[in-house]
């Protein structure tokens, strides 16, 4: 018996057909409501993060503005230079490209690690510097497997070039990278990671001229990351063109005449306070901190005995020795103490109170006037005066010269040395001022410390006929199409009031201690040009024996560092002064023959090349006295 199955009516197969079609509707309706959705609300986001696959937006740096002398002569500049960077955002294996690239660039791979962790503050997308200044051979090997060093980055980049070294070393600073510290500073507010900024001395203080405004550019990439074009969004806008005052000839003549010695030099314009030269020695590259200083250079720069860092010309605060002497002579004649005729008798030693003070010469000067006392240092004729003077007119007139006071350049540590009064000594010590710390200030010992841009500013006074001006070492500021944005004019900070026929004595004496025969000065004499001048023995540590000035015995069973400080300063020509020099060879010894030849050197180079100093030549002449 045959079995008929049911068949489905017309009904059933119209129900499953709808429900079909409902189902076939709702699935295509929620597919076009979620393209509606990545194409309309979504489609720009969309299409920035599909181009931020292709493309890169890669800072480009400013170069800093170039640093000329007064003349325009070029001092400091920018040069090219390969830096390899990363991309994190393309770096697929951080360890294994660190690696390669270490034994690319034959440097330690744990350094490089510290470098990139370093800047993991950095956004994603902005270039991490590993190494700046890579040689070419290096970029062409880099470039050649750059298939297997994926997120690396080659650039060229403006880096900071020094093409003196050492010369004028204090004076320009040095730069180096924004830390995470300094970035949070207001003055820092534009800035970014990576950042080069200058860390001391003009390129610090001139930062916000001397930096330029970075630029951008757009890079289209393939999906390995390889550039396929280049599209400049805004090129990079130097920074301002800085010029000093300096005399680039004049200043690595004073560099070169230092030799191997260590101390300080100053040379002034007298007639408007133009720092013509500014020397520091022992100084450093600046080139070695723009590289990138290792620590084995920086150790070497900050545990050097000789200071090399130390900006030694405006913070090292020296004993003026017998460069001070003019002070006390000012003061006395001013005060009406002393006329210049007036005789004193050297013997060789005089005693104030129970203590006996020693001349420089044992067997004393006899019978001396001004002239012979600044002539030939003696010691005692300022031991007597500075009696009858008192530290308070000594030190009134060491104020009006200039000394005891900074002058605010643009550099760091400026320091102001010490003018001493009974004031200063019961504020410091809340003890009374002796009679004997008188005597040893007159001649520049004791509490009196100047720096030396103190003593050439002192000599630039007396030079010029008693006006203090301001010292200043910036010339003017241009923008690089050559807008002048500011400018220095010279500036008087007072008239010390000097009388004009007192200052002629001292002025007189000062002539004698270079151009008569037992001038303490006389072997920095120069042919055709009148140099005025004044030499100084900063004592360092008292020793048994005291060799001071001229007699010295066995120098070479004194240490080194125990030795004394060498001092001179001096200003040409004498009868129209142009120029003032203040020279201290650290434990040089004495004046005249260690910082003199120095001054003799900077003198015939300024007066030889650039200068004609039209003046006659005084006569040795008998003293009379």
């Amino acid at each position: 018996m045959a079995l008929n199955s049911p068949q489905p009516d017309d009904s059933s197969r119209k129900r499953r057909f709808e429900w079909l079609a409902l189902a076939a509707i709702f699935f295509f309706s929620l597919l076009g409501i979620r393209l509606w959705s990545l194409q309309i609300i979504y489609g720009d986001q969309y299409q920035t993060l599909s181009q931020k696959n292709r493309t890169r937006y890669i800072p480009i740096a400013a170069p800093r503005g170039p640093i000329y002398d007064r003349d325009g002569l070029l001092l400091v500049d920018n040069r090219p230079a390969f830096t390899v960077s990363v991309l994190r955002q393309e770096v697929t294996d951080k360890e294994q490209l660190l690696t390669r690239l270490a034994s690319y660039l034959n440097a330690d791979w744990h350094q490089l690690d510290a470098d990139w962790n370093k800047r993991r503050y950095y956004p994603q997308y902005r270039p991490i510097p590993l190494m700046r200044d890579v040689d070419r051979k290096t970029v062409e090997q880099l470039s050649e497997n750059s298939i297997d060093l994926s997120g690396m980055l080659i650039e060229v980049q403006p880096m900071r070039a020094y093409p003196y070294h050492e010369a004028a070393a204090h004076l320009f600073g040095h730069i180096g990278a924004i830390t995470e510290k300094e970035l949070t500073q207001q003055r820092y507010s534009d800035y970014h990671a990576g950042d080069f900024i200058g860390k001391s001395g003009i390129e610090k203080h001139l930062e916000p001229y001397l930096r330029g405004i970075a630029g951008e550019k757009l890079v289209e990439v393939d999906v390995k990351g390889k550039k396929l074009r280049q599209h400049q969004v805004r090129p990079p806008l130097p920074g301002k063109s800085v010029f000093l005052t300096l005399d680039r000839s004049l200043q690595l003549q004073a560099e070169q005449a230092f030799g191997d010695q260590s101390g300080a030099a100053v040379v002034l314009d007298v007639n408007n306070g133009d720092i013509l030269a500014m020397v520091s020695r022992p100084a450093f590259d600046p080139a070695l901190f723009a590289h990138g200083i290792s620590n084995e250079q920086w150790q070497a720069l900050v545990n050097n005995p000789d200071h090399p860092l130390q900006a030694k010309a405006i913070s090292g605060q020296y004993p003026p020795g017998s460069t001070y002497k003019m002070v006390t002579a000012l003061a006395a004649l001013q005060e009406g103490v002393i006329s210049p005729k007036d005789l004193i008798d050297c013997e060789g030693r005089t005693t104030v109170g129970n203590r006996s003070f020693r001349c420089w010469k044992k067997r004393g000067h006899g019978p001396t006037n001004l002239k012979k006392a600044l002539r030939e240092s003696c010691d005692v004729w300022f031991y007597k005066v500075s009696q009858k003077l008192g530290i308070e007119r000594m030190s009134a007139m060491a104020r009006k010269l200039g000394l005891g006071r900074s002058y605010d350049l643009p550099l760091d540590n400026e320091q102001p040395g010490l003018i001493p009064d009974k004031t200063w000594k019961r504020n410091r010590y809340n003890a009374p001022w002796y009679k004997g710390e008188t005597v040893i200030a007159a001649i520049g010992q004791g509490y009196v410390l100047t720096t030396p841009l103190q003593l050439a500013v002192m000599t630039s006074t007396i030079a010029n006929g008693g006006t203090l001006y301001q010292p200043h070492l910036i010339k003017r500021i241009e923008e690089f199409d050559g807008q002048i944005l500011q400018q220095t004019a010279p500036h008087v900070l007072h008239d010390s009031d000097l009388n004009q026929q007192d200052l002629r004595y001292v002025k007189k004496g000062m002539e004698e201690v270079v151009n008569h025969p037992r001038g303490t000065g006389k072997s920095s004499a120069l042919k055709d040009v009148v140099v005025a001048a004044k030499t100084g023995t900063a004592q360092v540590v008292r020793l048994k024996d005291d060799p001071v000035d001229g007699e010295v015995a066995d120098i070479e069973e004194i240490a080194y560092r125990h030795r004394d400080h060498a001092l001179f300063v001096a200003y040409a020509p004498a009868e129209k002064p142009q120029i003032a020099v203040a020279i201290i060879v650290e434990h040089g010894q004495h004046g005249g023959s260690a910082a003199g030849p120095i001054a003799k050197q900077i003198f015939t180079h300024y007066f030889e090349t650039q200068h004609a100093a039209q003046q006659p030549t005084v006569p040795p002449g008998e003293s009379d006295v």
